[in-house]
C-alpha cells in the first residue's frame, strides 16, 4: 500500500512539474495592431535585465512585481527583428517565443512587425513560390556543392522561361542566410503579387568554397559555423562561378542571355558580385553591390583581382542596364565605398547610389533587396 501511495504521489509531482515547465508563465512578445511590442521575461533574482534588438537597440527593462521584467516599444519600423535578453550580463533567449534564427554562431529570437499588412518581409496571403535545396557539380572545384533556389509562383505549371538573379551572402553566412535573415522568398512573393517585380528565379549559392554546404548540411557532420573562411576572398569562388551558371541553365527554364541575368550580394557577396561582373561583363546586365567589402581581398592570389579599373571601364562600355550601390552612413565600409565611387566618377561610369541610415546590418540589406529587385528585367 505504501508503494501504491508513493507511486501516486510521484506521478502527481511529475505532472505538476511538467505543467509548470511547459505552460507559458508570461506572454512575450505581445504585438498589438498598432505595432506596439511588449517584451517580458521572468528573472526573479536579477539585478538588471536588458533587451538587445539586432544592433539597433540596447535598453534597460523594468521590474514588474517580484519576478517579471518588461518593456514596451512603440514606433518600430515594419521589418524582421532579432533579439535576446541580457540578464545580469548573461545572454538569455525569450523562452515564450518559439521563433529563432542563427547569425553565424549566435542564436536569437525573432518576430516580424507588420501592423498595416504591407511589410514586404512578412508572410502575406499571396501566391507563393517554391524554395529548393539542390546540389550541383563544380568541375572547377572538383566537388559537389549545395545552393538554394527560389522559383516564382506558377513555375511548375508553365513552360515559361525566366530571368535569373544570383544573390550572394556575406562573411559568416551560407546558402540559407538570404532566405532566413534576408526574407528573400517573402519579399519576392509579395513584390511579384503586387506587380512590382518581374517573376524571376533567384539562385543563392554558398560563397565559402572550403565548405560544401551550411555547417549542418554537409557530410562533415555537426561542424560549427565560423565568420572567417580560408578561401573567402581569394578569387576561387569567382573563378568557379561559371559552374553555378551552367548548372542552373541546364536544369531550369532560364533565359540564358545577359539582359536576363542579374547579380548582387552583401558585404563579401558584394565584393564577389563586383569582381564576377567585372570579369564577366558579357554575362550580367544588372549588378547590385550591398555594402560591398571593397579592398578586403587577399592581394596577389588571383588574376580575378588584377586591373579592376580597366575591367570596369570595359564592363561599362558594354552598357549594363543597372549598376546599383547601397550602403549605410554608419557602415564601417563607408570610406572604402566612397573611394570606389570616386574612381567610378573619375572615369564617368554611371551608377545608381543609395545611402541609408544605420550600419552594416540586415535591416539595410533587406531594404536594398526590395529596392533592387523592383528594377530588374523591366
Amino acid at each position: 500500500m505504501k508503494r501504491y501511495f508513493l507511486l501516486i504521489f510521484t506521478l502527481v509531482v511529475l505532472t505538476l512539474s511538467a505543467q509548470g515547465q511547459f505552460a507559458p508563465s508570461v506572454s512575450s512578445p505581445d504585438i498589438t495592431k498598432d505595432g506596439t511590442v511588449t517584451f517580458r521575461v521572468k528573472a526573479p533574482g536579477a539585478d538588471t535585465v536588458r533587451l538587445i534588438i539586432d544592433s539597433r537597440l540596447d535598453t534597460l527593462m523594468k521590474r514588474q512585481g517580484n519576478e517579471t521584467w518588461s518593456i514596451t516599444l512603440r514606433g518600430l519600423e515594419p521589418d524582421l527583428y532579432m533579439y535576446f535578453f541580457l540578464v545580469d550580463g548573461m545572454k538569455v533567449l525569450d523562452n515564450e517565443n518559439a521563433h529563432t534564427l542563427r547569425d553565424v554562431k549566435s542564436v536569437m529570437n525573432t518576430f516580424v512587425l507588420d501592423p498595416k499588412g504591407d511589410c514586404p518581409m512578412a508572410n502575406h496571403d499571396v501566391p507563393h513560390g517554391e524554395v529548393r535545396a539542390v546540389w550541383y557539380d563544380s568541375p572547377t572545384l572538383g566537388t559537389t556543392r549545395r545552393m538554394m533556389i527560389y522559383l516564382p509562383p506558377g513555375y511548375e505549371l508553365s513552360r515559361q522561361k525566366y530571368p535569373v538573379f544570383y544573390l550572394l551572402h556575406g562573411s559568416g553566412g551560407d546558402e540559407t542566410v538570404w532566405l532566413e535573415q534576408g526574407r528573400t522568398a517573402q519579399i519576392l512573393d509579395n513584390l511579384i503579387a503586387e506587380g512590382k517585380a518581374e517573376p524571376m528565379i533567384v539562385v543563392m549559392p554558398n560563397g565559402n568554397i572550403d565548405e560544401q554546404a551550411a555547417s549542418n548540411m554537409s557530410a562533415l557532420g555537426n561542424v560549427q559555423p565560423t565568420f572567417a573562411h580560408k578561401h573567402w576572398m581569394d578569387g576561387a569562388f569567382e573563378e568557379s562561378f561559371k559552374d553555378i551558371m551552367n548548372w542552373v541553365d541546364n536544369n531550369y527554364r532560364t533565359r540564358p542571355a545577359k539582359r536576363y541575368r542579374a547579380i548582387a550580394g552583401l558585404s563579401m557577396g558584394g565584393y564577389h558580385s563586383l569582381y564576377i561582373s567585372a570579369n564577366q561583363p558579357e554575362d550580367f546586365a544588372y549588378v547590385g553591390l550591398f555594402s560591398p567589402a571593397i579592398n578586403r581581398m587577399d592581394q596577389g592570389k588571383s588574376k580575378i583581382y588584377d586591373d579592376l579599373e580597366a575591367k570596369l571601364i570595359t564592363q561599362f562600355k558594354q552598357r549594363p542596364k543597372l549598376y546599383w550601390m547601397g550602403i549605410g552612413e554608419k557602415d564601417f565600409l563607408y570610406k572604402d565605398n566612397a573611394e570606389f565611387r570616386k574612381m567610378l566618377d573619375k572615369n564617368r561610369l554611371r551608377y545608381t547610389y543609395h545611402e541609408s541610415g544605420a550600419g552594416h546590418e540586415w535591416a539595410n540589406w533587406r531594404d536594398y533587396l526590395v529596392i533592387f529587385t523592383q528594377q530588374l528585367f523591366k
